[in-house]
């Protein structure tokens, strides 16, 4: 069949997750964690939230097949992709996804965990799942158990949740534009935009509410129950209110506030580790992992089944195609996100701008996927300008294997090395004296 995962390539370039000065989600007030530093709060692009740019990583098949997987992280990713991770691929059988998942997260442990390690895994881990479903003919959600569900309800996140109402979306979220370092002026300012924005979509849509983990407990309470008091309608969740870290802070919000609204995180959350203290510490009431940061399909399909042991539900993140087919593939999936990249949040354009020439987009708030294999997406190599920063060294598939035997020891010729290992003379002679005082003192202790 030709399946052994032969190379290992990662493209930066066309950066999707840049966009210009004056687009919405960068120059309209929105709290964050760096609105508290006054030169930095007017832009995101301020603090660098475009700073490291999009990763694409291809697996090659010796039978041609080539699988393409997406995340975050630019130039130090590919770094990662190229000097490191490709060892764990190069040479396998693309049907062992697990076995390369668990090398590269164990490879990476002494520097990863979270953050750039994981979504350089998740960029791989993507391509491979890409390159298993072209394998076999079918889509990844096949792959993953099949459909739950015969199409994909799809909310929006945008400034404009009136805009998105009209596109015909499920629901909208919308960012909080300040938080605790804009005072109690900013926190009435916050109550009259919500207020706002319930208004411009009547009594019956749901309406979310973003805030980039920029709040603290307190101002969460706060916000929760003044929303509660003075917004007919209120907000279907609060989401992402405080830093990822900070478990029981989490814990206290629901605790106090907890019935009111829904409270909802997990979108800078990596790996399973993070999503088990948001589930154990009842931290929140819906998980929002990002699958092309939380290690790909692999791990976030881990993620999902956690959940739905304590009955809680997974709506990732908006990331696009690779949500899409996790979620029709699980039950505690039921909707979807769609952020509305368009600058002035008015039509709906694909999120990894041109990375491919066929994204699936949301049509009268569904998405409804194709059979096609895979991911069932084009990488746009001609109209896309992609770039190699750290080149990767081919090598034959007979070298790979060469190398990897060469290395593998017999398991039984391997724990009796620890045999052979010489004892340290000094280690002999303290165990030769010890022996001897003890001898000495049994002979003068009392009676």
């Amino acid at each position: 069949m030709g399946s052994k995962a032969a190379e290992e390539a990662a493209g930066g370039g066309a950066d999707c997750h840049s966009q210009k000065h004056g687009h919405w989600i960068v120059d309209t007030p929105i709290a964050n964690p760096s609105s508290g530093s006054q030169d930095l709060k007017t832009s995101r692009k301020a603090w660098g939230i475009d700073a490291l740019g999009t990763v694409v990583a291809e697996v090659e098949l010796l039978s041609g097949v080539v699988g393409v997987g997406i995340s975050i992280g630019g130039a130090p990713a590919c770094y990662i992709i190229e000097q490191h991770l490709a060892r764990f691929v190069e040479g396998q059988d693309v049907h062992n996804i697990e076995l390369m998942w668990d090398q590269m997260w164990r490879g990476t442990l002494n520097y990863g965990r979270k953050g750039l390690p994981i979504q350089a895994i998740s960029a791989v881990d993507l391509a491979l799942w890409d390159a298993l479903g072209k394998t076999h003919g079918v889509p990844v959600y096949q792959l993953l158990g099949g459909k739950t569900k015969d199409r994909l309800p799809v909310y929006a996140t945008s400034t404009r949740p009136d805009l998105s109402q009209k596109m015909g979306f499920v629901g909208g979220k919308f960012p909080l534009p300040y938080g605790p370092a804009d005072g109690d002026a900013g926190m009435r300012a916050n109550i009259e935009r919500i207020k706002d924005v319930r208004a411009s979509v009547g009594p019956d849509f749901p309406i979310m509410l973003d805030c980039y983990m920029s709040l603290t407990v307190p101002y969460t309470i706060e916000l929760a129950r003044r929303i509660d008091r003075e917004v007919p309608g209120g907000v279907k969740w609060i989401e992402e209110f405080l830093p990822p870290d900070d478990y029981d802070g989490h814990s206290q919000v629901r605790a106090a506030v907890g019935g009111s609204t829904m409270l909802t995180t997990g979108e800078h959350e990596y790996t399973r580790y993070g999503y088990r203290q948001l589930l154990e510490r009842k931290c929140v009431d819906v998980l929002q992992p990002d699958i092309t940061w939380v290690g790909g399909i692999t791990e976030a399909r881990r993620v999902v089944a956690l959940a739905a042991a304590y009955d809680v539900m997974v709506i990732p993140h908006g990331s696009s195609v690779y949500s899409y087919h996790l979620q029709y593939a699980f039950a505690n999936c039921p909707i979807a996100e769609f952020l509305v990249l368009s600058p002035d949040a008015d039509t709906i354009v694909p999120l990894f701008g041109a990375l491919f020439t066929d994204e699936p987009l949301p049509k009268d708030g569904y998405i409804d996927l194709s059979d096609k294999p895979g991911f069932g997406v084009t990488l746009n190599r001609e109209g896309v300008a992609l770039t190699r920063p750290h080149p990767h060294v081919a090598r034959s598939f007979e070298e790979i294997e060469a190398e990897k035997t060469a290395r593998t020891p017999d398991q039984a010729e391997w724990v009796a090395r620890a045999s052979k290992i010489p004892a340290p003379p000094a280690a002999a002679a303290s165990a030769s004296g010890l022996a001897s005082g003890a001898a000495a003192g049994a002979g003068v202790a009392p009676a």
